[in-house]
């Protein structure tokens, strides 16, 4: 693709994405995309023929940009708690949480999304168990990807918490949720 159709298809995915942080995954639609962006329906419709390939984009790239912050973070190199306070701190990002919120109910729904999503976060189990491996040589990889998985779903859980959208976000837990997470990862 040129440079001039890398450059509209991701002004594409953009109008997309608003949408998915303002009105929702359940009122994405072709042409509520198309509108936002100022083109034609077929104009959308060339890029991304049909709504899964559209969603399915705009998830490729929401969760590409997440890996591209996590890889350095997950550096063999990375203090335990650099990385808890940075992961953590990414959950400040409320359009970001409300973008994952919106790519998890409409992986409920939809297959495909949801194996997508389920590709992402094995990626993001796998980098935790690389980390883990280097800080505990000794740990059986089940016990590295078991503890692992553990902290991607602790750490993802709470960012519904944390954010509001399922809980108040309070000091005290906040201090627990690191204090755990360290705790997975400690060598």
């Amino acid at each position: 693709m040129s440079g001039k159709g890398e450059q509209r298809r991701a002004q594409l995915l953009d109008a997309a994405e608003e949408l998915l942080v303002t009105v929702g995954g359940a009122e994405l639609s072709m042409r509520s995309v198309a509108a936002a962006a100022g083109v034609r329906l077929g104009h959308l419709q060339y890029y991304f023929p049909t709504h899964a390939d559209l969603v399915g984009a705009v998830l490729e790239r929401v969760l590409s940009r997440s890996a591209e912050r996590m890889e350095p973070l997950l550096a063999r190199s990375a203090d335990d708690g650099e990385l808890v306070g940075a992961l953590l701190a990414e959950q400040q990002d409320a359009r970001l949480v409300r973008l994952f919120t919106e790519l998890w109910a409409l992986a409920a729904r939809d297959e495909a999304m949801a194996a997508a999503v389920r590709g992402f976060y094995a990626t993001y189990r796998d980098h935790v168990a690389d980390f883990l491996a280097c800080r505990r040589p000794l740990l059986s990889e089940e016990v590295r990807r078991a503890r692992a998985q553990v902290f991607v779903m602790l750490v993802e859980g709470a960012a519904l918490f944390r954010s509001g959208v399922a809980g108040e976000r309070e000091p005290a837990v906040d201090e627990e949720l690191v204090r755990t997470a360290r705790a997975l990862l400690a060598p």
